[in-house]
C-alpha cells in the first residue's frame, strides 16, 4: 500500500512554541492510499470544492472568521487526487475522523465513494446541525455512509486489540486500514491506523493538535490548544485519550508512527521524507 499525504487545506499561519522550524499555516492532513483490494482510499477529505467557491454559504462566516482559511482550490482533495494522476472516481473509500467542517469538506467531490465513520459521530452531527462545527451542505448529496460502534480508547470487546487500543475493521477493506477510536474531540471520534508493509501510521484526528504534546513533558500550542479545549465535548476523556498516545509512542514508537490533522510540522516532517 502507498500511502501520500496531502494538505486539503491552509488555514491560519502559526508560530512554534521553540526555536528551528519557521511558522507555517495550521493544514488539513488527509491521506490518500493506494490500495490492491480497495482502490483509492481517501482518510480525510479537507476543504472542498464547495468550501473554496461558497465559503460563507458552505463553511460560515464565524468559522472563516476563526481559521481564515487560504481557500485554495488547488489544495482540495478532488484536485491533489487528480493531479497524482488518478480519476477521482476510483476514489472508492473515504475514512473521516470526525465529521467538523474542515476533516468532511470534500465528501461532496466523492458522491459514490463509501463514507466510513462511527455511527455516533453521524449522529450527533445530523442532531446538532448547522451549528459552528457541522455543516448539512457537506452531505446534502446523500453520502454512502458505512457506520460502525466505538467509543473511548479503553477496549470494551466491541473490536480487535490494536496496541491495546480498541480497533475496528472497516467494511471492504483491507486489514491493514483500520478504525482506532480516540474519544473526547467529539462524540465519535476516530483515528484510523494504515499499515504500509513496513510500519503502521495512526491518523490521529483531532485527538491532539501539536506535536510537543506527545512528549513525556507535553507542550500544547496556545493557539491549538485554544481551538481543541474550546471543541472538546469530554474533557477528561480526551486527557485519557492523550495521555494513552504518549504511551503508545513510548512503548511502541519504533513500530507506529503518529500525525495529527492541523500540525504543519508534522506535515513537512511526512512529505520530506520523515515520514510515510
Amino acid at each position: 500500500m502507498k500511502i501520500h499525504h496531502l494538505n486539503c487545506g491552509s488555514v491560519r499561519r502559526i508560530e512554534p512554541t521553540y526555536q528551528g522550524p519557521p511558522g507555517a499555516h495550521a493544514v488539513n492532513h488527509c491521506l490518500l492510499a493506494e490500495t490492491e483490494s480497495a482502490g483509492l482510499v481517501l482518510v480525510e477529505t479537507g476543504l472542498g470544492l464547495t468550501d473554496v467557491r461558497d465559503p460563507a454559504g458552505s463553511l460560515g462566516a464565524d468559522w472563516i472568521e476563526l481559521a481564515e482559511p487560504l481557500l485554495d482550490e488547488r489544495e482540495t482533495a478532488v484536485r491533489q487526487v487528480a493531479a497524482l494522476g488518478h480519476d477521482p472516481r476510483d476514489v472508492r473509500h473515504v475514512i473521516v475522523t470526525h465529521l467538523d467542517v474542515d476533516h468532511c469538506g470534500g465528501l461532496p467531490d466523492f458522491p459514490a465513494a463509501k463514507v466510513h465513520v462511527l455511527a455516533a459521530e453521524l449522529d450527533a452531527a445530523t442532531r446538532q446541525a448547522p451549528s459552528f462545527r457541522y455543516r448539512p451542505a457537506h452531505w446534502a448529496h446523500g453520502p454512502d455512509w458505512v457506520t460502525y460502534a466505538g467509543g473511548g480508547p479503553v477496549p470494551d470487546g466491541s473490536g480487535d486489540d490494536w496496541f491495546g487500543f480498541t480497533s475496528v475493521q472497516a467494511e471492504g477493506l483491507p486489514p491493514e486500514i483500520r478504525l482506532v477510536p480516540l474519544g473526547g474531540h467529539t462524540e465519535g471520534h476516530t483515528g484510523v491506523a494504515l499499515h504500509d508493509g513496513d510500519r503502521w501510521l495512526l491518523h490521529c484526528g483531532d485527538a491532539y493538535y501539536y506535536h510537543r504534546e506527545l512528549d513525556a513533558d507535553p507542550h500544547p500550542h496556545p493557539v491549538l490548544n485554544l481551538v481543541q479545549t474550546s471543541s472538546e465535548v469530554h474533557h477528561d476523556l480526551r486527557l485519557g485519550t492523550q495521555a494513552r498516545l504518549r504511551e503508545l509512542v513510548r512503548h511502541h514508537g519504533d513500530q507506529v508512527t503518529l500525525i495529527s490533522a492541523h500540525d504543519p510540522w508534522e506535515f513537512a516532517r511526512a512529505t520530506s521524507g520523515g515520514g510515510h
